[in-house]
C-alpha cells in the first residue's frame, strides 16, 4: 500500500535495455522538474546498489552465477535467501576475528576449491 493505493504486482528497477513492461520501473531519459530529477537520481543510485550487491554474491557463490531461468520462483527465493544469510555470516565472522589462519599446515601451498 503506497499513498493509499494497493499494489498487487512486484515492480523492478530497470534501465533502458529492458522492454517497456508495466512491472519495470525505468528512470527518465531527460528528466525535467524537481520531482522527476529527484526520482531519476534516486532510482539510479538504488539500482546500482542492487547491481553491486548482486555482483558480490555472484563472485562469492557459483550457484548465483548460473542461469536461473530453469528454477521456479520458490527455489530462487530459497537460494537467494540462503546466499544472503551465508554472505552476512561470512562478513560477520571476518569482522570479529583478525586471525590469519594457516590452512596449509604441512607447509605446502593451499589450493582453492576451484583448483581441486
Amino acid at each position: 500500500m503506497v499513498n493509499g493505493n494497493k499494489y498487487t504486482m512486484g515492480y523492478y528497477l530497470a534501465d533502458g535495455i529492458y522492454p517497456t513492461w508495466a512491472t519495470f520501473v525505468k528512470s527518465y531519459n531527460n528528466p525535467y522538474g524537481n520531482k522527476r530529477v529527484h526520482f531519476t537520481k534516486d532510482q539510479e543510485v538504488v539500482r546500482k546498489d542492487v547491481e553491486r550487491a548482486f555482483g558480490v554474491l555472484q563472485a562469492r557463490f557459483a550457484m548465483v552465477r548460473g542461469p536461473a531461468r530453469f528454477w521456479d520462483k520458490n527455489t530462487l527465493w530459497y537460494i537467494m535467501t540462503a546466499v544472503v544469510i551465508l554472505h552476512n555470516m561470512i562478513i560477520e565472522n571476518e569482522r570479529d576475528e583478525e586471525v590469519d589462519y594457516d590452512y596449509g599446515q604441512d607447509g605446502g601451498e593451499v589450493l582453492r576449491l576451484e583448483e581441486y
